[in-house]
């Protein structure tokens, strides 16, 4: 993508610099004025009921389904990934389009919670009511998936919402919301705005219910400085460091194939993708040995028959080559590859060993397809260095029996076992991190209720023989409630037991 003027984005293929598209820059009155749009198509959109909502989000389905060859076509071009990467990512769409709209009627219906002895005559219910306008502010490397997920959430939960793509990626922003007016007939309950930090920070400022950001991990301490200035809630998730553990008794080759694909798969640019890989000392040297052989088999460019495309923004060659060069000079060691890798707007994959784990491609975003393994002597090991990690987003375990009880140990929102970014295809699973890979949640129950306000109702159907919420109880009354409670706690009418030796 590149900017030509202040108040115009042009999208162009990464590959060639062919021009995709042009897009206005919204300025902060034209922020404001979507948003209140949005707030005046809320009630109506609320109304609708979950059954209606998902009828229009079933349609909107389809549509893309229908249309499928040429959103494929546009995030290819617009990111530089591969056809089958841009495949995916379309799949992946549908499939948690289609989970928001079917399940969102049953996770957000009310519930009824017990009341307590001390409540008895009273019913509790919990309801989950839509937020109003919820603002998403979405990513360039998987610039429909990644950012489909808050908005069908926040629309199926029953909020409009007010769509900034990334600066990067303004076609498919515009065609995905494009889309589902079309479907819909309701241009109103999703809408776009164009533009870069300002923009975003505009629609931080803009009075939204609530913001969802997917982005680096700097940009969303700005989103949050920004939101906290109206006490506008936010959801964060920021960058990744993911880490694999291969244990001695893993199968080798199923967890080669799977980290080879985790890390260099679109480029690397994956904020749950692959980049540090601990295996076990007694395995180690014939993991990596497969792994290195199917990296180096892997095509790099721009042709069709390419495994890997382009960095997708202009600085980010520059940034892998200084983890690269950071890596080496600390006495790692390349077994493929190194800094002649990078030619932007290309890099081949590169293959680190023995690399400290203070270097920066160890603690720090590479986001490029670059693997570090590192040898371990024990999954204890394995577990300490990945924990070490700022970042808490997402990892994998290879192991044939101590997989689960390893996974349960990471610090991470999610864990893959045996494989690698499966819990991202799963629609009912929650995704999203720690530390600083941010918080709160998308996708599954949790992405539903994220985006909803939660309302409880205490209903009294009985009227109580003893009234303590009054200024007319009794000394009796009161004294009643205690030694009830009492009995209920388990505490008797004698009080707690003395130890032996006390006064």
């Amino acid at each position: 993508m590149t900017v030509t003027a202040p108040d115009q984005l042009v999208s162009a293929d990464p590959r060639d610099g062919r021009t995709l598209g042009r897009y206005p820059v919204h300025g902060t009155a034209e922020v404001f004025e979507r948003v209140a749009a949005a707030r005046a198509a809320a009630p109506a959109w609320a109304r609708l009921g979950h059954a209606g909502r998902a009828r229009d989000l079933d349609a909107w389905r389809r549509l893309i389904l229908r249309r499928v060859g040429e959103l494929v076509r546009l995030i290819s071009a617009e990111t530089g990934k591969t056809r089958a990467d841009a495949q995916l990512e379309v799949i992946l769409v549908a499939d948690h389009l289609r989970w928001a709209a079917a399940h969102a009627g049953r996770v957000l219906r009310p519930r009824r919670v017990p009341t307590g002895v001390l409540m008895f005559h009273h019913t509790a219910t919990v309801e989950h009511h839509p937020l109003g306008v919820v603002g998403v502010i979405g990513p360039w490397n998987y610039p429909a998936f990644i950012p489909v997920g808050p908005v069908a959430h926040a629309l199926a939960a029953g909020n409009t919402v007010v769509f900034k793509p990334s600066e990067y990626t303004p076609a498919v922003g515009a065609w995905l919301v494009a889309t589902f007016a079309e479907a819909t007939g309701r241009p109103d309950v999703l809408q776009a705005v164009f533009g870069r930090g300002d923009t975003g920070a505009a629609l931080c400022r803009s009075g939204v219910d609530k913001i969802a950001f997917t982005g680096s991990t700097e940009t969303g301490k700005r989103v949050m400085a920004a939101c906290a200035e109206n006490l506008t809630p936010v959801l964060l998730e920021c960058g990744g460091k993911d880490a694999v553990i291969v244990d001695r008794d893993a199968d080798l080759d199923s967890a080669a194939d799977a980290v080879v694909w985790g890390g260099l798969a679109n480029a690397g640019q994956t904020c749950i993708g692959v980049e540090r890989v601990y295996v076990h000392q007694d395995v180690a040297d014939r993991f990596t040995e497969t792994v290195v052989d199917r990296a180096a088999a892997l095509r790099t460019g721009p042709g069709p028959d390419a495994h890997i495309g382009p960095m997708a923004t202009p600085g980010q060659p520059g940034i892998v080559l200084d983890h690269i060069r950071d890596a080496l000079s600390r006495g790692g060691r390349a077994l493929l590859g190194g800094p002649e890798s990078v030619r932007a707007p290309y890099v081949s994959p590169v293959i680190l060993a023995d690399v400290p784990e203070d270097a920066d491609v160890l603690t720090r975003e590479t986001f490029g397809p670059v693997l570090v393994i590192n040898r371990v002597r024990s999954a204890a090991e394995a577990v300490e260095r990945a924990n070490a990690c700022a970042y808490g987003l997402g990892a994998a375990v290879f192991s044939r029996t101590q997989a689960t009880a390893i996974a349960r140990r990471l610090r991470v929102g999610m864990v893959s076992v045996n494989s690698v970014l499966a819990f991202a295809g799963i629609p009912a699973l929650p995704f999203g991190g720690t530390g600083a890979s941010g918080f709160g949640r998308v996708h599954g129950p949790e992405g539903l209720r994220e985006f909803t306000r939660t309302h409880s109702v205490a209903r009294q159907w009985l009227r109580p023989p003893v009234q303590p919420l009054s200024f007319r109880r009794s000394d009796r009354t009161m004294d009643a409630l205690v030694r009830l409670v009492r009995v209920v706690h388990g505490a008797g009418r004698g009080g707690p037991r003395q130890q032996p030796g006390s006064r």
